[in-house]
């Protein structure tokens, strides 16, 4: 079953001393999402490639919601231009706001916080919580270790094969909407075949 975009999450990076083609990436794609009326929702950083999201889609008249909590806005963490900011009691419910808010994700390269993000979506997915679009933006082949790893999760029975259909992966910022855009909402009914 297709839904309509309106909203989309991007998981990524808050370092900012990392290679320029994924600041290029990330900045590409904030542009895409505003270009095509696609509200931004992320995690509101004023670093990496959150801010080069946030950056490109506000260059582009896009509109920008960051999702973050108290402890970071104290420390002065939030990107200065954010169209909305949605304040949070911690990192659990912002993940859930986060995932609640938007219409689909898609997960730039990042660090532990990035595939933590990305680990708990799938997690829901396979368990039915979570039925949206998952779209791994793999720039560079960053994600082909943790793809093999996934793979190698099937094949020695760790994970049933239909659950590598739970995300998509693109090597584009451009192929990544479309993805997003053209992936129909996961079956509910999986939840049955949640243990392998």
């Amino acid at each position: 079953m297709m839904h309509e975009i309106k909203s989309i999450c991007v998981y990524c990076a808050s370092s900012a001393q990392i290679d320029q083609c994924y600041f290029d990436e990330a900045r590409r794609l904030g542009q895409i999402l505003a270009e095509q009326g696609i509200r931004l929702i992320n995690g509101a950083g004023r670093f990496g490639l959150m801010r080069a999201t946030t950056d490109g889609c506000l260059e582009r008249g896009g509109q920008a919601v960051g999702v973050i909590p108290t402890f970071m806005i104290q420390e002065g963490w939030v990107h200065p231009g954010m169209t909305e900011i949605v304040e949070t009691t911690d990192m659990h419910i912002r993940q859930q706001k986060m995932a609640d808010m938007s219409d689909a994700a898609i997960i730039l390269p990042g660090g532990c916080g990035t595939l933590a993000e990305l680990t708990e979506l799938i997690i829901w997915k396979q368990l039915g919580l979570y039925l949206k679009p998952i779209i791994i933006l793999n720039v560079e082949g960053y994600y082909d270790p943790f793809l093999q790893m996934m793979k190698q999760a099937a094949d020695k029975n760790f994970l049933r094969t239909m659950h590598t259909g739970i995300w998509r992966v693109a090597r584009t910022a451009q192929e990544a909407v479309d993805l997003a855009l053209s992936t129909p909402l996961w079956d509910e009914e999986v939840r049955k075949l949640a243990s392998i």
